[in-house]
């Protein structure tokens, strides 16, 4: 009962900062407007990182300890979601978002003193350890993650449904080994669900509709990264680092998987298209429910893989073997979807 007071409070400062937040977007010009690609109706608001943001903050400095580390997450937290704010209304380059979010991770390892220095016993063999390698490789893994929630976030929900099974998990993690952090995923989900109420507008049809924006998809997925790091890399690790792959593995996967394909064919690995794996399922004739579910449902069953495997001590190699032979079929998969649709209807 006592966690459930801050998670109710969070909701609800959610829902009034939507309602406050609204009016303001649409004078300042803050909405997404439909394109080729975006095929929404009319000018939607992009508040919902800010609202997200603005009511996590609020409840977190009354049930959250506070410590330099939090502080600092709280700083690269408002630093991401300005930099999300500023490309939402007038679309940064790619150069300065990258540039951004270097200088977001430089205050998790640098500030925080976080960083990736092991990959576990990945090998079987011995432990694959990174040294001062992992600061790179935790620079390449801030920058992923907060791209990878960017790169899902294509059709109502699904962002925020993927990031409510990725807080559900780390939140039950952090709380099974009795660390004080597993409070942040949780307040997430209390304003998650706020958020998607009036992105989903269900049950109430009548809410103004919103969207996440580049804002609300690059705060979650820095804020992931930074929970992900502090799960494997404190002095005392609550998950091994391969359990990590399976609580983000549908954003990772897509966003790993299209910019292979992109850069196969010539282009940008940031060039906008419409082949992440929810326009694949709506153009094989899912309408954005059925894609929402089970798309939603695929990543509920990946990270319940990887925090039962966890509790479980399966031996790592064994979970990242099983990772690697996952994403070798889902990217055989998009690669011959088409080819695997005329075979089924064919039958």
């Amino acid at each position: 009962m006592e966690y459930l007071i801050p998670l109710i409070t969070v909701f609800c400062l959610t829902c009034i900062t939507i309602k406050v937040l609204n009016p303001i977007a649409l004078r300042m010009g803050l909405v997404d407007l439909p394109n080729e690609r975006k095929l929404h109706v009319g000018a939607i608001p992009l508040i919902g990182g800010v609202s997200i943001y603005c009511s996590v903050l609020l409840v977190s400095s009354i049930v959250i300890e506070q410590s330099q580390v939090f502080n600092l997450y709280l700083i690269s937290a408002a630093l991401i979601l300005f930099l999300g704010v500023l490309d939402d209304k007038y679309d940064l380059s790619v150069r300065v978002r990258m540039a951004a979010q270097v200088i977001t991770a430089s205050i998790l390892i640098f500030g925080a003193g976080l960083y990736l220095t092991s990959f576990g016993d990945i090998l079987y063999f011995f432990e694959f350890k990174l040294s001062y390698v992992g600061i790179f490789v935790t620079v390449l893994a801030v920058i992923g993650a907060i791209n990878a929630f960017n790169m899902v976030d294509g059709i109502d929900g699904l962002a925020g449904m993927l990031s409510l099974v990725t807080f559900s998990a780390l939140a039950f993690l952090f709380y099974w080994a009795g660390n004080n952090w597993f409070m942040l995923p949780l307040l997430f989900i209390g304003a998650i669900i706020g958020y998607l109420l009036f992105n989903l507008k269900w049950p109430f049809r009548s809410f103004d509709k919103i969207f996440m924006g580049d804002a609300g998809s690059m705060l979650i997925g820095l804020t992931v990264v930074w929970m992900l790091v502090i799960g494997t890399q404190a002095q005392t690790s609550v998950f091994s680092p391969v359990t990590a792959l399976y609580l983000i593995a549908i954003p990772l996967m897509d966003m790993t998987a299209i910019m292979y394909r992109r850069v196969k064919k010539g282009m940008s690995p940031f060039k906008p298209d419409r082949d992440h794996l929810h326009h694949i399922f709506e153009r094989a004739g899912y309408n954005r429910k059925q894609t929402l579910i089970r798309i939603t449902f695929a990543s509920l069953l990946l990270a319940a893989t990887g925090v039962a495997a966890e509790i479980s001590h399966i031996p790592e190699w064994i979970m990242f073997v099983t990772f690697l032979a996952i994403f070798a079929c889902y990217n055989w998969a998009l690669s011959n979807v088409w080819q695997i649709l005329t075979w089924v209807r064919k039958d």
